[in-house]
Order: structure tokens, then sequence, then C-alpha cells
């Protein structure tokens, strides 16, 4: 059983890095400006989905693969950029159409959500941040690593989701004022796009 003071400070740590400015905080304000809460805590959803992939990963070490091969980690990460130059290349293809909210989010939330899926099993500087970060918290001497380990990634992704549905929150009250500007709603989405390109050349750029 991990000690509470041990939980409490892998909370108070989780609770830092979930408000530190990163990729998924930027998809997810983008993704709820444009689109509206709904929408955003959709992909938060699929985030924390990812994260679930993470952990597992890590619990069971397959994430070592990542720190260990430079192939795999450039290829994983070459996949990412793909993806988000394409949610790019869509951003400034429908920058000019308005979004009716409820429709649009009736045909896409499973697209919604699997973009934040997506969005986070291709960086693979997840995969080596958790590798990195949960066996911090962990002591043999408490039982099997691997449970810790799952208990531990519990807690982060518990922690994310309530962290990342706030900002999706927050972020869709700015949408609702842009989308009754077709100027506006032409702006978010070319800052979008401007958003993905720059995180697409960020995961590029990225060494292990």
């Amino acid at each position: 059983m991990i000690p509470v003071e041990t939980i409490v400070i892998f909370l108070a740590a989780t609770v830092t890095l979930a408000f530190v400015p990163g990729p998924d905080n930027f998809f997810i304000l983008t993704q709820s400006a444009l689109r509206g809460r709904n929408a955003g805590l959709l992909v938060t959803v699929g985030l924390c989905t990812g994260l679930l992939i993470h952990t597992a990963a890590v619990a069971f070490g397959v994430a070592s693969i990542f720190q260990t091969s430079a192939l795999a980690f450039n290829l994983l990460k070459i996949v990412g950029a793909m993806y988000l130059l394409y949610l790019a290349w869509h951003a400034f293809r429908t920058g000019a159409t308005k979004v009716d909210e409820s429709s649009d989010l009736r045909m896409t939330s499973r697209s919604l959500y699997y973009r934040g899926v997506i969005m986070n099993i291709t960086n693979p500087k997840v995969a080596i941040f958790f590798l990195a970060f949960l066996p911090q918290f962990t002591d043999p001497t408490k039982g099997s690593i691997t449970i810790q380990m799952m208990m531990l990634g519990g807690i982060f992704i518990i922690a994310t989701l309530l962290i990342f549905s706030t900002i999706a929150w927050s972020a869709s009250f700015l949408g609702e004022w842009l989308k009754k500007s077709k100027k506006a709603h032409l702006l978010i989405n070319r800052v979008a796009g401007v958003v993905f390109i720059g995180l697409a050349v960020r995961l590029v750029i990225s060494e292990r």
C-alpha cells in the first residue's frame, strides 16, 4: 500500500504539472473555444484515455522501448506530428465556417474523443515522462511495483481529468463570445491552426 504522505506529495506534483502550459492544455483550449465546453470535455476524456494507455505501458515495461530505441521514438513522433498537421490543415480549411454546436457535436463526438486519444498516445514524450515520473513514488517494500504504478497512474488521470475539465469549461466562455462574430470565429480557427503547427514542430524537434 502506498503511504498517504507519498500520495499527497504525488498529488501536489500532479496538480502542478497539469496546470503547466503544454500541448494538451492548448489542445483543449482551442477545441473548447471552437466547439464549446462539451467538445472540450470530450477531448479531455480522450486525452485521459491516452494517459491510461501510457500508465499501462509504463507499469508493464513497454514504454522503456521508446527510451532505448531511437527508431521507435522517431516513428511515433513523426506519426504524431503528421496528425497535428492534419488538424492544422482542417482548421485553416474550415476557418470561415461557423459551427452549429449542437449538430456538430452530435456528428463528431466520437471523432473529438479519438482526437484526444491520438493526440496523447502519439506523443512518445508522455510515455517517457511517465517512465521517469511514476517510479519515483514507488517503494519495493510496499508491494508490487506494477500495482503501485497503476494506482499512481489512476490518481494522475483523475487529477488531470478534473483540471483539464475546468480548463475546457473556462475556455468555452471565450468560444461563446467568439462564435457570435464571423471574423472572430475565423480568427480562432486561424489561431488553432497555428497552435497545431507549433505543436507539430515542437514534437518533431523534441529529443528523448
